[in-house]
């Protein structure tokens, strides 16, 4: 019998136990599994080979750029190049000239003079009063009053102050009348007290008034104050 024989034989036995079906269910569950879990392990693989790449590529990167250069030291500016800063405060400037008051002091004799200023908004204000001291040709400002509305110059009394101790001074009481005082006074417990005028060489309808200290201790103590012209006239309420 030859193989041919063989075949045909086999093929007339009975099949000795039939074909189990296959478990559908068990398969596509298990392929599934299978998928998932490779997805993830893809996934996982993809981010680490991707991470690898990166280092190896910017290790390159690293490898192909020079070393930098070395930091230039910076070179001490010659004498010539230093400009010199200086630790004084900027020289006070008066408007008009100083007025002295007689009134000597360790820090030097007290002066009031009228001082620049540049309130935002306010056009009708541009300088203010200022005690102060004067020693040799500096001054030293001490108590800086000015308007903050209205104009600098309508008529009346403006920037009233002082009366109060700065530093180790007692400040007069100070202020300016705008128009032709040629005399102003207050009353203190009942005295009348003339203050000491000089007009201002900036505006000359500008008149500059100080009370003496001893005279005038305090703003406090004053009455309202009253100014009369040349002639005896009184100029106010």
């Amino acid at each position: 019998m030859n193989d041919l024989d063989d075949f045909r034989a086999a093929l007339r036995q009975p099949p000795g136990k039939p074909f189990a079906e296959p478990d559908l269910a068990r398969i596509m569950a298990d392929g599934t599994r299978l998928r998932r879990r490779r997805r993830v392990l893809t996934a996982t693989g993809g981010v680490a080979a991707a991470a690898a790449v990166v280092l190896v590529v910017v290790f390159a990167i690293q490898l192909r750029q020079p070393a930098p250069a070395p930091a230039p030291v910076a070179q001490p500016p010659s004498p010539a190049s230093v400009t010199p800063t200086s630790t004084q405060p900027p020289a006070e400037r008066a408007i008009g000239e100083v007025v002295g008051t007689g009134i000597k002091t360790r820090a030097g004799e007290l002066v009031l003079y009228a001082r620049a200023i540049d309130l935002p908004g306010r056009l009708d204000i541009h300088f203010g009063l200022v005690a102060g001291f004067r020693s040799g040709s500096s001054l030293q400002p001490a108590l800086a009053t000015n308007e903050v509305r209205g104009s600098d110059r309508s008529f009346g009394f403006h920037a009233t102050d002082g009366g109060e101790v700065v530093g180790d001074q007692l400040m007069p009481v100070f202020g300016y009348f705008a128009g032709p005082a040629a005399r102003i006074t207050t009353t203190v417990r009942g005295a009348t007290v003339e203050a000491k005028l000089a007009k201002w060489t900036a505006d000359p309808n500008v008149v500059i008034f100080w009370f003496d200290p001893d005279a005038v201790p305090d703003s406090a103590v004053l009455t309202p104050l009253v100014a009369y012209d040349a002639d005896g006239k009184r100029l106010t309420k």
